[in-house]
């Protein structure tokens, strides 16, 4: 993150609208993104402004990418084959999970907690057979997703002229907390925290620890829109004040000398 410490964040905004752009066709891989999104919008009737906040998951960027895994392809280790058989589970979909893995962190139950090659330490690396075609395909997530955010960002701003910030998104559990919930894995044009330190709140008191992952919680705001079914990869934050800049999505991986849950 850029920014320093104490230095001035984000505004407050009066109104935040989120808006899906509902229609999308099935993505396929070598698909032109940015146009994909200019025919949704055109679709849906909305019109792009200085300052929305395209919000992208992740799926729609890994097709378009290739980033897919035929399982009928995959041969799987011993090791796929002890853990599947232990836990019911189809052990070519657990070798390309343990393929995706830079780090296993746990294997219980059934499901494996390992750290991708992101940085992301997430469950079954985040290989994923939903919402993808084929019955023996999975996705897996985008090589680089803040490379990704950046060259959408690069070409909607060419095509439209416009200034847009850029979040790929993905869901993710907690290990505090029931529940899935939409993340920030790639950002472009955007700072994706706003760091409190050193300004005081209400009452005077110089606040020490308040750091906001506001890309995360754009993300997570967009995915009351795009649910899961609803074909809808796509959604306008509008209204939203956010810190500009020229942050990433690995600016919220936290080291892993402060994590306490790796």
């Amino acid at each position: 993150m850029s920014e320093s410490k104490g230095e001035s964040t984000t505004p407050q905004s009066a109104e935040v609208r989120i808006i899906g752009l509902r229609e999308t066709p099935e993505v396929h891989p070598g698909d032109d993104i940015a146009q994909v999104v200019l025919d949704a919008a055109a679709a849906t009737g909305v019109t792009l402004a200085d300052g929305d906040v395209l919000v992208v998951t992740h799926k729609v960027i890994s097709k378009a990418e290739g980033a897919l895994v035929d399982l009928r392809e995959v041969e799987p280790s011993e090791l796929a084959r002890r853990f599947a058989e232990t836990w019911g589970k189809d052990p070519r979909y657990i070798e390309v999970v343990l393929r995706e893995s830079d780090r296993i962190l746990r294997m219980e139950r059934g499901l494996i907690i390992s750290r991708t090659r992101h940085g992301f330490i997430c469950a079954n690396a985040a290989v994923d057979a939903s919402n993808v075609s084929g019955g023996e395909i999975v996705s897996l997530l985008p090589r680089d997703p803040d490379a990704s955010a950046a060259a959408l960002r690069a070409e909607l701003g060419r095509r439209l002229g416009l200034d847009l910030a850029i979040v790929i998104t993905d869901s993710f559990g907690r290990p505090w907390r029931n529940g899935i919930t939409n993340v920030a894995i790639g950002v472009a044009g955007m700072q994706p925290i706003a760091d409190y330190r050193g300004q005081p709140d209400d009452f005077g008191r110089v606040m020490s620890a308040s750091i906001l992952a506001v890309a995360d919680e754009i993300a997570s705001a967009a995915e009351l829109v795009s649910g899961k079914v609803n074909r809808c990869p796509f959604i306008v934050v509008r209204g939203y004040d956010y810190p500009r800049g020229e942050g990433t999505g690995a600016d919220l991986i936290m080291p892993d000398q402060m994590n306490l849950f790796r």
